[in-house]
């Protein structure tokens, strides 16, 4: 055969390869549903939020990072919150609010306040009976965030 159709077709059979492959992977991921849908969607989230805002607001240690905020204004924070997470699941809804970095700085959040809150939060989502896989993939994703919230170890 022809050295020139050799490559032309090389190149054709790895494209082929590469398509297949990518098709088997998004298949599979299609068949597997969203992190959102397994947690139980927005309501879900909403309520997991709820809870886990109540107890951030009703410990001590986090009094500093809520005081002088109105009603108004802690709302605002949950609804963020909820969309954030929603939208990080995989879910529909679009977070509209600042980056992490720019909502935290200043506040001088300590590796202490950031193990204290995911203690609250996932004492949040036993008490809603969350999977320890889908709590694995939702601490993944929230740890992510991380290196933006915490200013001082």
């Amino acid at each position: 055969m022809n050295r020139r159709l050799l490559r032309p077709l090389a190149l054709l059979a790895s494209i082929a390869v590469l398509s297949a492959v990518s098709a088997a992977l998004s298949a599979q991921a299609a068949a597997k549903p969203s992190l959102y849908k397994r947690l139980g969607g927005y309501d879900a989230i909403a309520a997991v939020t709820d809870d886990f805002i109540g107890r951030l607001i009703a410990d001590p240690r986090f009094e500093k990072f809520f005081a002088g905020a109105s009603t108004d204004s802690k709302g605002k924070i949950r609804q963020h919150v909820v969309d954030q997470l929603c939208n990080a699941a995989g879910g529909p809804c679009l977070y509209t609010g600042r980056t992490m970095k720019q909502s935290h700085a200043g506040l001088g959040i300590t590796e202490d306040d950031w193990n204290a809150a995911v203690k609250l939060l996932v004492a949040s989502l036993d008490k809603f009976k969350v999977p320890e896989a889908e709590k694995g993939e939702l601490a993944a994703i929230l740890g992510t965030l991380k290196a933006d919230i915490v200013e001082k170890k």
